[in-house]
Formats: C-alpha cells, structure tokens, sequence
C-alpha cells in the first residue's frame, strides 16, 4: 500500500528504518529483528542503500522478504549515486516486480573516501531529478528527506527549503526528516515549510541515544546539534551504557510524545539495527495512548 494513503487514515504513523548487513549471518539476524517488530503493527519499514549502490542486492531482497514473508509494508531507499539512468530504471523496475509500492528517492552521499559528490556521467546531481524520473515512469509511492537544522552542504537553510519544495513540486508524497533532538527545529522547520506553500506531511525522524560516542559523530556528519541539557546528561552517565540508554529512551519518549501531540503525521524511527530502544520507546507512547 502506498505510505502516502496510510498517512491519511487518521492515526500517527510508526515505521523503522534498518540498513542492509554485509554478511549472511547478519541478514537473517536482522530479518528476525524485524520479524520481531511485527506485533507492533508498524505502517512501514525503510531500508537503506549503500553509496554508489554498494548494498543493491541487498536492499532489493531485503525489503522484498520484509513485504513478502514477513508481511510488513516497506519501502526501498534509492540513491542517485553511482548510478546511470539506465540503471536506476532497472533497479526501479526489480523493485516493482517484487511487490514493492514505495521508495524513498534520495541523492545520497559520496562514497566512502570521497567528500564532494560528483554526479554519474548520465545520471542525476539531485534528489529532484530523481522524483521526476520515478514519477514519469513508475507508480511508486515516493518520500524525500527533509533537514530541519539543515543539509550540511547547504549554502543556507532558505536555500535548503527551496531544495526541498523542489522535491515535492515534482512529485514527492512525504518527507522524513533527518533525526534531531530538539522539537521546537522541527517545528520551525514544517512551519517555514508551509509558508512556502509545501503541504506534503513531515514524519519527524527519531533516534533514541544508546551510545555517546556515537551519537556525537552522527550529529557532526548529519549536521544536528544535541542540547546542551542532554550531552549534559550523557557525559555525565560517562560509560554506564545502561545509564545512556535509560536517558535516551526517556528524551526519545518525551520528543515523540509532544511531536505526536502537536500533529505530527507519525514518528520515523532510526534504529542503527537495533530494536530494544525503539522497542521501549515505541511501547511507552502506546501505554500513553498517542499510538495504536
């Protein structure tokens, strides 16, 4: 089914995003951690695609055994990175003769090693290009990523929007935003949205603290800040990785419970791989009721 229609029923959407393991032991283990979260009645799952398609394969059965054994809606990533015309047809039409309904069209990063993108000779230098393509060609669902502090690369955050707007004027349903740890960015950021006449739904994406180190990398690359009050906390709780945990379950729960309270169309949720903290997370917003 496509995202964008189960976005307009009415009640907060949920969904995971799981990247492609590199051996076949990982694949059935995170097979199985998906498998694990069908009780939870996610509305979807998204799978990520590795620079310049070094994760292909993968991402194609992936999201094919996720629909088609495990039985959960789930979207495929695609990136313009690496990849000619001709090959992100073919990728396109894999996709659609697995079953799959819904990609999110993306630019990507540079692979690893390089750090300025450099479009493919016949391919695409921008996420835009790549909705047009999709929607001239194929009945996909298709979402976009949004940045609320801003694409690292963007020249301003004005400039960034426009990007976006872009995206969606050619034919993007949603966009999921890059993960942050302060709503009043989000909201910010959906409200300058709609001051430029952009009206497609937001799903605000989340990623619960389990590791420091780690989420202060991730911040640096993707280009959010963490508040001060919580690296506060997290540097405090030093090494006891339960004590991280603990404090970024609990910052992840009250982020999603005022987003979902505010009207935010759903949580997106960044699980690293992982399911215990988005488990919990997930599971104390349906105790207070703001998810089904």
């Amino acid at each position: 089914m496509k995202i964008k229609d189960l976005l307009e029923n009415g009640r907060p959407s949920v969904s995971f995003e799981f990247f492609p393991p590199k051996t076949d032991a990982g694949l059935a283990s995170l097979l199985d951690t998906v498998a694990a979260l069908k009780p939870l009645s996610p509305t979807f799952v998204s799978m990520t695609y590795g620079a310049g398609g070094s994760t292909r394969a993968r991402t194609v059965e992936l999201v094919s055994r996720i629909k088609n054994q495990i039985g959960l809606e789930a979207m495929a990533h695609l990136t313009c990175v690496g990849h000619t015309k001709a090959e992100l047809q073919e990728i396109l039409g894999e996709l659609r003769d697995a079953g799959i309904e819904n990609v999110l069209a993306l630019r990507g990063d540079p692979p690893k090693g390089e750090t300025k993108f450099v479009a493919q000779a016949g391919g695409f230098s921008h996420a835009a290009d790549l909705v047009a393509f999709i929607r001239e060609r194929f009945a996909f669902g298709v979402g976009v990523a949004g940045y609320p502090e801003k694409h690292p690369e963007a020249a301003s955050l004005d400039a960034d929007l426009k990007h976006l707007r872009e995206k969606v004027a050619r034919g993007a349903d949603f966009v999921i935003s890059q993960l942050f740890f302060s709503n009043a960015d989000y909201f910010s950021f959906v409200e300058r949205l709609r001051t430029m006449g952009v009206k497609a739904p937001v799903i605000p994406g989340i990623m619960p603290v389990t590791d420091t180190d780690q989420v202060k990398r991730f911040t640096n690359m993707c280009g959010a800040k963490l508040p001060k009050d919580l690296l506060a906390r997290l540097d405090l709780a030093g090494p006891d990785k339960a004590a991280v945990a603990r404090i970024g379950i609990e910052h992840a729960t009250d982020q999603c419970l005022e987003l979902l309270k505010r009207g935010a169309p759903g949580i997106h949720f960044y699980t690293l791989n992982r399911s215990e903290a988005t488990r919990e997370v997930f599971l104390r917003l349906k105790s207070a009721g703001v998810v089904s």
